[in-house]
């Protein structure tokens, strides 16, 4: 459980995203400077990376993150960041992608928790013996 000034929260997301082409282009040195970049950018945004691996196309990462941040901007901020330095850093990666979009558009994201649906609905139900089916009134 992470807490700032005015909330508790335990938001944990599961990232993938790949490069475009699926060109296996992170290995080396170059999977390092991303490995760098995408810890800083965490670190300044207020993200813990619970876990995380760089694959030849693609990155995995398992993320808790404040809930003023939308996983869309999470994302974008990594992708774009990572982008825009390592096409700077690597001119063997400029000529590839000379588009200037090392990532794929999509991204993949689920969110990670212990408790499932069916415990918080029951938790929920249970707060009041007067409810109606799916939104109730308690007090």
């Amino acid at each position: 459980m992470r807490k700032s000034s005015h909330v508790q929260y335990e938001i944990e997301y599961h990232l993938v995203w790949t490069t475009k082409y699926r060109y296996r282009i992170l290995t080396g040195r170059i999977a390092e400077r991303c490995r760098e970049i995408i810890r800083q950018s965490c670190n300044s945004m207020g993200i813990n990376i619970m876990k995380g691996s760089i694959g030849r196309d693609h990155i995995h990462m398992l993320i808790s993150c404040p809930p003023n941040i939308c996983v869309s901007k999470i994302v974008q901020q990594l992708k774009g960041k990572t982008s825009k330095i390592l096409l700077s850093e690597y001119k063997e990666l400029k000529r590839r992608y000379w588009g200037q979009h090392l990532w794929a558009v999509g991204y993949f994201c689920r969110s990670v928790g212990e408790v499932s649906n069916t415990i918080i609905k029951e938790y929920i139900e249970n707060q009041s013996d007067e409810y109606e089916e799916t939104f109730k009134i308690v007090g």
